[in-house]
């Protein structure tokens, strides 16, 4: 352990001479710290589990050599991603197994370096540091990055949200792991009683966090889960054009329901991802069955389709359209799906797997922030995957998107975890940026979110099911969406200004 005189702080003892018991308690604790990780997220939603989580991770890690660190890191995020990332089975095991061993590799760096900056004073405020810079690095490599499972995604609606406004999502992580570690401190200096105090306040200080007023604007927005006829990876099934006359029959019965005065009149009316598995410029009888729906509801209305872009691209596209003019203005979205809307290092793939086939046209990405003019609003659309991507909501918010609209399709995922995951991480976005969040999706779960964070309403999976929110339109911004990315690199030029000291101070004791 850590030896403090005097202000000095000497290196642990080198723990590969330790004994066996101690190795496998070590290894306990990163496992149930994984694992209280994992509970921490949705559905079960456990959201205090993460910081005692990060606690027990902590402890497993503190004394030990990097080398050491690495395996332990590595095996507490085995037992947290595998899991927590189960909704990728549908496309095969193999996928999964691969995508959590790949994932785990960044905890274990995380858990290195970890064990460098533990002989330094104030250790927990740099372990916080090193723990966003580890998502940060998660989120851009390989391939576009996946930042699934940021701890900060297992806090939708928790004592640590409030947060958000403040620096957005990396504060939230940084708060959950600080609160752990400062534990992990008190637990390892049981007379230290004040970084106990320490995280007890943290998550009570989010009520300090000063957050933009209701303005008092509402609009209705009209919401249509369509459902579709498979599961799995053929979740569309095979006849053609049958999700978009599920959508377009819900937007129907919308239309009516709202005549009947069942249901409000919408102002605006969101359909999910791929709501048309036909494309509308190219075939005339779906955009006609869309026409005439849209015509029939009587208000511009959001559809999600895949048009193609060329003869060998296509482009995941929200697309508006109005009841007199048809289909007009659109956002292309930006974070594709690897190996779902395109094959990264094609040639190699396509050539090893016959499963990489199943993409088909390569999508290609939008190059401009999804801010569309939807009757007395602008909306900021977002689309499925990329609510996870803290720039591409920041940058609906700033080009004027109010409310956020988020367009899915998580047929392939139904039942899965992935849907209630989703759904907590526009509860952050809804907190983070002072926007209500409405999310469409195909088979669920769609919903809407205040801008407090809450989930005002939401539907069951595997069925049709529409709906009219009336939602407050906020145009107030949150200092987390003024300050951007600001947080974030602070907070990483911590973690590795840390890194460097404890380099430093290592090798002044070596000499």
């Amino acid at each position: 352990m850590v030896q403090e005189k005097q202000g000095a702080v000497t290196p642990p003892p080198a723990p590969d001479g330790a004994s066996g018991g101690r190795l496998w308690a070590r290894a306990a604790a990163a496992v149930a710290g994984g694992l209280l990780l994992f509970l921490a997220f949705p559905p079960l939603g456990w959201w205090l589990c993460a910081p005692a989580g990060i606690t027990l991770i902590v402890l497993s890690l503190y004394g030990t050599r990097p080398r050491r660190a690495a395996w332990l890191g590595y095996l507490a995020a085995l037992v947290f991603l595998l899991p927590a990332l189960a909704w990728v089975r549908p496309i095969g095991v193999d996928a999964w197994l691969a995508l959590v061993a790949v994932e785990s590799l960044f905890y274990a760096a995380m858990a290195a370096l970890a064990a460098l900056v533990f002989t330094l004073p104030a250790w927990p405020l740099w372990f916080g540091a090193l723990w966003v810079a580890m998502e940060w690095a998660r989120g851009l490599f390989p391939v576009g990055g996946f930042p699934w499972a940021r701890v900060a995604f297992s806090q939708g609606e928790s004592l640590f949200t409030g947060y958000a406004a403040l620096g957005g999502v990396p504060l939230v992580s940084f708060a959950v792991t600080l609160c752990g570690a400062l534990v992990a401190f008190a637990v390892l200096r049981p007379r230290r009683v004040v970084p106990l105090a320490l995280a007890l306040a943290l998550p009570l200080l989010t009520f300090a966090v000063p957050r933009p007023g209701d303005e008092g604007r509402t609009v209705n927005v009209g919401i249509v889960q369509g459902d579709v006829p498979g599961e799995g990876m053929y979740a569309l099934g095979d006849e053609p054009a049958i999700v978009l006359r599920n959508h377009a029959n819900g937007t129907h019965a919308l239309a009516k329901a709202a005549r009947e005065g069942t249901l409000p009149k919408p102002d605006l009316v969101v359909l999910p991802e791929n709501s048309t598995d036909i494309d509308p410029y190219r075939d005339a009888t779906a955009r006609q069955i869309i026409d005439d729906s849209v015509k029939d509801v009587g208000v511009p209305t959001l559809v999600g389709a895949v048009v193609a872009i060329g003869e060998a691209n296509r482009a995941t596209r929200s697309l508006v359209w109005d009841p007199v003019t048809g289909p007009g203005a659109y956002y292309d979205k930006q974070q594709l799906v690897p190996f779902g809307e395109y094959t990264p290092f094609k040639e190699i793939f396509l050539a090893l797997f016959e499963r990489a086939n199943l993409v088909g046209r390569q999508s290609v990405a939008g190059d401009k922030p999804g801010a569309l003019r939807m009757g007395p609003v602008t909306i900021g659309a977002v689309n499925c995957y990329e609510v996870a991507f803290d720039w591409v909501v920041r940058q609906a918010v700033r080009a004027g998107g109010t409310p956020l609209v988020v367009q899915t399709n998580n047929a392939t995922y139904a039942l899965s975890n992935l849907p209630p995951q989703q759904l907590a991480m526009s509860q952050l976005r809804a907190v983070e940026h002072n926007r209500a969040v409405v999310t469409a999706a195909t088979t669920g779960i769609s919903a809407y979110v205040t801008p407090e964070g809450r989930v005002a309403w939401q539907t069951k999976e595997r069925v049709a099911d529409m709906n009219v929110v009336q939602v407050p339109v906020r145009t107030r911004t949150t200092i987390a969406t003024r300050l951007g990315a600001a947080p974030e690199w602070a907070l990483m030029v911590l973690g590795v200004a840390a890194i460097g000291a404890a380099v430093w101070r290592r090798r002044g004791a070596n000499r």
